[in-house]
């Protein structure tokens, strides 16, 4: 990586992007891939494939410190994290050789739809308090089409499964703390896949201005996802939720 030809002045807005980023998906499970991969094709004019691969290799650093800071937070169910991790692993693979090889775009439309039904759900429950813990059913599927979806479009993971898991009735923070522990195997998984398929690429400019980023906002999402109570949770999960698949919707349309 090419350190000295960067003009750090030039990282600030990417820096403060990638914290406020991070922040929310330490806190909510969500929102790092989903705003840091809209930045990148949207704005800087990354190739889709180019800008997911960018994207996981950055998760590799960030949600290691994530995963250690909700860790220490107590955060993390250690067999929700397993029924998540291994299966994500496999998608996440399975995804990113897909996606050098075909285009995801037609399946998207149809996926965004179901998660902003589900941000709309979990938003009513939330105000209407009708949060109930329960032991979920539906685990490995969830975490296996996460990591597929993950791959294909650069912020799958947390919206698929984070979401999923809290409908089914699981502990919000454990939710939050398991799915961002096991991102780190998904994107690492994703990211030697992208390797082999795309090559080395440098993490200069904007893409290190999301890591530094990232790495600084990790360990405070994990405080707020200990703090914060269930249905306050649930809403801000469902907003979140609503609010990016609206406007990859929007943009997809266009």
């Amino acid at each position: 990586m090419d350190f000295v030809d960067t003009a750090w002045g030039d990282l600030l807005p990417f820096v403060a992007i990638g914290f406020v980023a991070q922040l929310v998906d330490g806190a909510l499970g969500m929102a790092f891939g989903a705003i840091a991969t809209t930045l990148l094709v949207g704005f800087m004019g990354i190739a889709p494939a180019q800008a997911s691969y960018r994207v996981h290799i950055i998760k590799c650093f960030t949600t290691a410190v994530s995963g250690a800071s909700h860790a220490m937070s107590g955060n993390i169910d250690k067999r929700l994290f397993l029924k998540v991790a291994l299966p994500g692993v496999l998608g996440g693979v399975i995804g990113a050789y897909g996606l050098t090889q075909i285009d995801g775009d037609a399946v998207k439309p149809f996926v965004l739809a179901y998660l902003g039904l589900l941000g709309v759900i979990l938003i009513l429950k939330g105000i209407h308090g009708q949060f109930r813990q329960r032991t979920p059913k539906a685990v490995v599927p969830l975490g296996f089409s996460g990591g597929i979806l993950d791959a294909i479009g650069g912020g799958g993971w947390g919206p698929v499964v984070s979401s999923g898991l809290m409908l089914q009735g699981t502990e919000p923070r454990k939710v939050v703390g398991s799915v961002n522990s096991a991102e780190f195997f998904v994107a690492v998984a994703i990211s030697g896949a992208f390797v082999s398929q795309l090559g080395i690429e440098e993490l200069a400019g904007a893409p290190l201005g999301l890591l530094i980023g990232g790495v600084l906002a990790a360990p405070l999402g994990a405080i707020v996802a200990k703090r914060l109570p269930a249905p306050v949770m649930l809403v801000l999960v469902g907003s979140v939720l609503s609010a990016t698949t609206t406007y990859w919707l929007f943009t997809s349309v266009l």
